[in-house]
């Protein structure tokens, strides 16, 4: 069993003595990890946090991973500075199914115990919320940074993200949890699952926070709201081309934080030529999400294009006939259509900044249809989306 660094790569470990004595009496710890299912993808944030569960399973201890489907119908207010939108049941329940397709890539499913918040919620009467409600004051509330910033700027909070951070901290009193890992903005919410748990007469769970991993701009944390991340269902040559679009500077907290790659080997690669080292990367990348072959593939795909210029042979298809379209379509909404994008936004966005070209002519209108240019047609959106036109 390799050597295990409890604290390697966190930002805050709290209560790890009493952690480290429950380990030394030979304790087999239960240890969660909350993820709320608002979006059907995982990114590779997420990714960050589940590398620390994945150790902790490989140690022997029990990983719980909790499917927040209670708390991702309020949403987590953690960082935001509005309210966040409604998810109907449907939604959640959609989301849910894929999350644990894709967790399954990082843990191991046959060792990670699987709970979701509704087991417990769903049976809670309104008395029973109450009396949940009054372990927690609003002023201590209101130590939270963003409620504060929101309070302040009379930015309104509801009632609802009030409880979320309780409700967050029930899930740990409700399973007895001796660890709780999350992002670094999830701090506040883990601690009250220790104040509940000494509330109740319980051990309390220490609380490891890990980084909130930087985006493909290398300024703001990896979001799917800011089109800057990488989701664990990117196609390998997406993916590929996503890691290699980072900047210098940034792909060593991906290779510290992805890779857990040990600092004499990050020194070593720094010696080395940065766009080598970010080939490897983003190759390591696609093998543990994908094949090793498909690595390997995505790399020589990668090249094709990038060091010689060329387009590359395998590309999405867009049936102009097949989905009903004609002259006067506007290719915007032929784009949208092949799945590339992840929203017609995007696609307008790119078209401004002159990134998308029809057989390496740039088309910048978002007005412009299809027209009489037959089928077999290359389009372009920036450096790596390529879509050909068939019938």
């Amino acid at each position: 069993m390799k050597e295990f660094d409890l604290e390697r790569n966190t930002e805050n470990a709290i209560g790890v003595e009493e952690l480290n004595e429950r380990i030394a009496a030979g304790k087999r710890l239960k240890v969660k990890l909350g993820v709320d299912p608002t979006r059907p993808d995982l990114t590779f944030g997420h990714l960050v946090v589940f590398n620390k569960l994945r150790e902790f399973q490989e140690q022997g201890h029990e990983a719980i991973l909790i499917i927040g489907d209670y708390t991702a119908m309020i949403g987590d207010p953690s960082g935001r500075s509005s309210t966040r939108p409604v998810l109907t049941e449907e939604d959640v329940k959609t989301n849910s199914a894929t999350y644990l397709d894709q967790a399954f890539r990082v843990l191991d499913r046959e060792k990670t115990t699987v709970r979701y918040n509704s087991e417990w919620f769903g049976e809670m009467g309104f008395a029973d919320c109450l009396e949940l409600a009054r372990k927690m004051t609003v002023a201590r509330m209101l130590e939270r940074d963003d409620f504060s910033k929101r309070y302040q700027s009379n930015t309104p909070i509801s009632i609802v993200e009030f409880l979320y951070p309780l409700i967050q901290g029930y899930d740990s009193l409700i399973l007895d949890a001796d660890v709780e890992l999350g992002g670094s903005d999830q701090l506040f919410n883990m601690l009250v699952g220790r104040a509940l748990q000494k509330d109740a007469g319980k051990p309390e769970q220490a609380v490891i926070t890990l980084p909130l991993l930087l985006g493909l701009d290398g300024h703001r944390k990896m979001s799917k709201s800011y089109d800057n991340y990488v989701s664990f269902n990117h196609t390998p040559s997406d993916m590929f081309g996503r890691v290699m679009s980072i900047p210098d500077d940034t792909m060593w907290e991906y290779y510290r934080l992805l890779l857990l790659s040990a600092p004499d080997e990050i020194a070593a690669l720094k010696e080395g030529h940065p766009m080598d080292a970010k080939k490897t990367l983003a190759r390591r990348l696609v093998s543990r999400f994908h094949s090793s072959e498909e690595g390997d593939a995505a790399l020589q795909g990668f090249e094709q294009v990038f060091s010689k210029g060329e387009i590359p042979e395998d590309m999405a298809e867009v049936s102009l006939a097949g989905n009903g379209f004609s002259a006067e379509t506007r290719l915007v909404d032929v784009m949208e259509t092949s799945g590339l994008f992840s929203s017609k936004k995007e696609i307008v966005r790119l078209m401004g900044q002159g990134a998308v070209k029809r057989e390496g002519e740039k088309v910048d209108d978002r007005a412009e249809a299809v027209g009489d240019i037959g089928t077999g047609q290359v389009i372009q959106a920036g450096k790596r989306k390529f879509f050909r036109l068939v019938p």
